[in-house]
């Protein structure tokens, strides 16, 4: 039985194509948007730390790489990114051991409780970053903080513990308030992944704790890829942890940021240390996403 085959219109003597230079009309508009609230506003900061700026305003032929240099020719700025860099790692790597494990139960579980474990998983991303901050300030806080109470009234310590203004407190609010940024990647891989590889697995003799590590892990090296790179720019540009939860003297890269910018009004310095940071901070992602990309290699020949 034959079939009416119905043909593309023509528009302007060529087809319609959503791969044709046509196509790519409705993202017009999200480009735009990128250009004018992205790129626009992070090229202002790459040229307000090359040049002088007076009372607000930038100097006219004042074009230097003299700020550049001068941070760069800092130990401060080299202490203050390693610090941020060590905490960055420690608490991505953090995330990741947390996380796993939830997101792995996700996975297996069904039915109600799969449905409250997403609403506890979520739940912490309605309320704000800073809210949380000041609530690990109450709950690490000094003699009457909730942690040194309830070791103080067990007996378990005869004073109280100094928490705050340490890294210890920057690397457990930096752990909690990114820890979802790791699971969601891996809930959407875990929940989803291909059991029968699992249970043949298992037939062929493998034990369960060598068929997680062998099969299940790979399997779910994408979503821990994404989850690395994600956690890891979050918290090496996060300020408010270390700003509270460090204590004033605390300081990292960020911070120094925000302090040149806003209390010192230095725009030409702070530009220089955000340029830094964000340029260090891509070249990381970068880095861990191209490792990704090599490890994963065998996933895409697979296919």
């Amino acid at each position: 039985m034959a079939t009416d085959v119905v043909p593309l219109p023509r528009a302007r003597g060529r087809w319609l194509n959503p791969l044709t230079s046509s196509g790519f009309a409705p993202v017009l508009p999200a480009v735009a948007y990128l250009v004018l609230f992205m790129v626009l506003p992070i090229g202002t900061l790459l040229l307000f730390g090359f040049v002088n700026i007076e009372r607000g305003r930038i100097v006219s032929d004042s074009f230097t790489l003299q700020p550049m240099m001068s941070a760069l020719n800092d130990p401060l700025v080299w202490r203050l990114m390693w610090r941020s860099f060590w905490v960055a790692v420690v608490s991505t790597v953090c995330t990741l051991v947390l996380a796993y494990p939830v997101a792995y139960v996700y996975g297996e579980v069904r039915g109600i409780w799969r449905t409250l474990l997403l609403v506890a998983i979520v739940s912490p991303l309605l309320t704000s970053a800073l809210v949380r901050a000041y609530a690990w300030l109450v709950i690490l806080g000094g003699r009457r903080g909730i942690v040194n109470q309830a070791l103080m009234s067990m007996g378990i310590v005869d004073e109280p513990l100094r928490l705050l203004n340490t890294d210890l407190a920057v690397l457990i609010g930096m752990t909690q308030i990114h820890l979802p940024f790791m699971i969601l990647p891996l809930l959407a891989v875990l929940s989803a992944r291909d059991r029968r590889l699992e249970e043949a697995s298992l037939n062929l003799g493998a034990s369960r704790v060598g068929t997680f590590f062998r099969v299940t892990v790979p399997m779910s090296m994408p979503a821990i890829i994404a989850g690395l790179a994600l956690v890891f720019a979050v918290s090496y540009t996060n300020f408010i942890v270390p700003q509270l939860l460090g204590g004033g003297s605390y300081s990292t890269l960020a911070v120094q940021v925000y302090e040149q910018t806003i209390v010192v009004l230095d725009w030409t310095r702070g530009a220089v240390l955000a340029t830094l940071l964000l340029g260090t901070c891509f070249a990381m992602v970068f880095l861990i996403v191209g490792l990704g990309a090599r490890i994963t290699r065998w996933n895409e020949v697979s296919r």
